[in-house]
């Protein structure tokens, strides 16, 4: 059995394969080991895996003498605000995120109700490499006990950041593509609270997905013929744990994952400028608007952990990622798909336009993604060719290896499970992006 994916916030694998019930107690063992005793939160995305893990989780947590919260079935925004609520000193959300549903995996929060950083990170992978645990004896054993309602802190932070009058007064037609993921339990009620006529598609959280959980435009074909034929205002669509959020316009017209943080800073630099991180492979929309408002603009390596660690440190006003993920730090330090319907809800409110009118109003680029099977071995020799080659003014190797120039850039990442190297290039035009692509890898074929 091989093992499975390790990040450094947590790790997936493949139901049965790399992710087993003896590894979820290994894997959870270790996070013990590095916490005090005190309160720990468990939840899950809906996944009909979901529930076997959150049971051994719970018990290897009473094991290790922790007091566990079962929140059941909760986004991972959700679980977020409520370790930082009841004052836990950990959280355990069980999900895949958008990968299909044969995977699963564990995602590890600390105390401030946000994902591990990486020096946190590195302690549990280093205890559970070594088989590290902590077992009690009978007087020390831990509880176990349900939360009454996981869902009502998270309502409330959100709402609070929003003129929920104006958006009553809107009365908008919303459809909610909940894919029988955990989004809907806060969804309704949010979009209720909010005042908008719902329709929930995928309401029940059984993890039997109507279509493929990652929200892209090939994935919500059918999604976006629905918000036209039913005259809908918006339509909104999360994974499975409800960090990610697309969108979909009056018209039917995918606006996607990279515009989600981009509009809720749009609304918020409005309101209150301030810094912004965003990661490395996101759009430039967001450096673009950071200009606008004369505001400290950073880049962080990929992934949530780092985005916040930028996010704190800069102490931003507002981060995300261009894979549909807001971070308003007002709610928490967690990628919220529900902070993002309630802010582009009062973003359309406020403006008092449609959304497609809104969006018109951004830049025009196009982004697209490829990818190169390099050995590991060559990436380094492979990445110089490149610079040397195209020569753009400006190079990022935090993460991989991007090139800037003034109007696009171009991004290479290697995979940490295969022999591949990602690319994501963004330009002004679509032939404008391909051309670059097609530059990087022409840089690489020269001897």
């Amino acid at each position: 059995m091989s093992e499975p994916i390790i990040s450094v916030s947590g790790l997936r694998g493949i139901v049965g394969q790399q992710l087993t019930p003896s590894v979820v107690m290994r894997y959870v063992s270790a996070f013990c080991t590095t916490l005090p005793q005190g309160k720990f939160v468990v939840g899950r995305d809906g996944r009909t895996s979901g529930s076997m893990y959150s049971k051994v989780a719970a018990s290897t947590l009473m094991g290790h003498g922790m007091e566990v919260i079962d929140a059941d079935v909760i986004s991972t925004p959700s679980l977020g605000v409520l370790v930082r609520e009841i004052g836990a000193v950990g959280g355990l959300q069980i999900s895949a995120s958008h990968n299909p549903p044969a995977y699963n995996g564990l995602k590890l929060f600390n105390d401030e109700g946000r994902v591990i950083p990486a020096e946190a990170g590195k302690k549990v992978l280093l205890a559970y490499q070594q088989s590290q645990s902590d077992w009690k004896e009978i007087e020390s054993i831990g509880s176990y006990s349900l939360a009454a309602d996981p869902h009502v802190p998270h309502l409330a932070l959100v709402t609070k950041t929003v003129d929920i009058a104006r958006i009553r007064a809107r009365g908008f037609k919303v459809l909610l593509d909940a894919n029988h993921g955990a989004g809907a339990l806060l969804g309704r009620r949010l979009l209720e609270e909010l005042g908008c006529q719902v329709t929930i598609l995928g309401e029940s959280p059984s993890g039997i997905f109507a279509h493929p959980p990652e929200p892209t435009a090939e994935n919500l074909h059918g999604v976006k013929s629905m918000v036209t034929d039913g005259g809908f205002d918006i339509g909104f669509c999360q994974d499975p744990d409800a960090d990610r959020l697309a969108v979909i316009d009056e018209s039917g017209h995918y606006i996607g994952e990279e515009f989600t943080a981009v509009l809720c800073l749009m609304h918020r630099l409005e309101t209150n400028p301030g810094p912004v991180v965003t990661n490395c492979a996101s759009s430039s929309m967001t450096e673009q608007l950071a200009k606008k408002h004369g505001v400290q603009f950073t880049r962080s390596p990929v992934g949530e952990a780092n985005v916040v660690d930028a996010m704190k440190r800069t102490e931003a006003v507002y981060g995300g990622e261009g894979s549909g993920g807001p971070i308003d730090p007002r709610v928490g330090f967690v990628r919220d798909s529900f902070v993002g319907m309630a802010q582009i809800l009062d973003l359309m409110a406020c403006r008092g336009s449609k959304l497609s009118a809104i969006v018109s109003q951004l830049p025009s680029l196009v982004m697209i993604k490829d990818k190169l099977t390099i050995a590991p071995e060559n990436i380094a020799t492979s990445f110089n060719k490149i610079e040397l080659a195209l020569k753009p003014p400006a190079t990022d190797r935090q993460d991989g290896l991007r090139l800037d120039w003034p109007d696009r850039w171009i991004i290479l990442r290697a995979s940490n499970t295969e022999p591949l190297v990602r690319l994501i290039a963004e330009a002004p035009t679509q032939s404008e992006a391909i051309s670059l692509i097609e530059a990087t890898k022409k840089a690489i074929a020269v001897e």
